[in-house]
């Protein structure tokens, strides 16, 4: 593995966590290739599925613009997996606060990745839930029932 591979990949993670909590939702989306995968069903309850870097950035920035975020990263396991792929597994502790309450995630992600033009894109989130801490309905993109 190419160390600068690596460092890139690391970059691209860490820009992702930390656009969040800078509510950089331009800066997120330049995170992603055009169409990404996602898999929060261990947070939402929901299906996975395939949607636009943009259609997911509108998502999010909807269910979390109200909140204050912190998003810490880290644990990085990067397997180069062909030419222009590689997956990243990552730890990761998700914060979110409202005015009143917050809600934290101890997750572990796995991020696929995909290089265009030299450039290392998230083209892939899984999200696995270790355990929440909380009170959930604080982030409007959980559904009712996970609560």
């Amino acid at each position: 593995m190419n160390i600068e591979d690596k460092f890139e990949i690391q970059e691209v993670i860490a820009r992702f966590a930390n656009s969040f909590d800078l509510k950089d939702w331009n800066g997120l989306e330049a995170c992603f290739t055009a169409s990404i995968y996602t898999d929060y069903s261990d947070l939402r309850g929901t299906p996975p599925q395939a949607l636009t870097a943009a259609e997911y950035v509108a998502a999010r920035r909807e269910a979390l613009d109200h909140l204050k975020l912190h998003h810490l990263v880290s644990n990085y396991e990067i397997d180069i997996t062909g030419q222009n792929t590689a997956i990243c597994r990552a730890s990761m502790m998700v914060w979110r606060k409202s005015e009143q309450e917050d809600f934290a995630s101890h997750c572990f992600y796995e991020f696929q990745l995909t290089r265009q033009a030299g450039v290392w894109k998230i083209s892939g989130i899984t999200q696995r839930v270790l355990w929440n801490e909380g009170k959930p309905s604080i982030h409007t993109g959980i559904h009712q029932e996970r609560k």
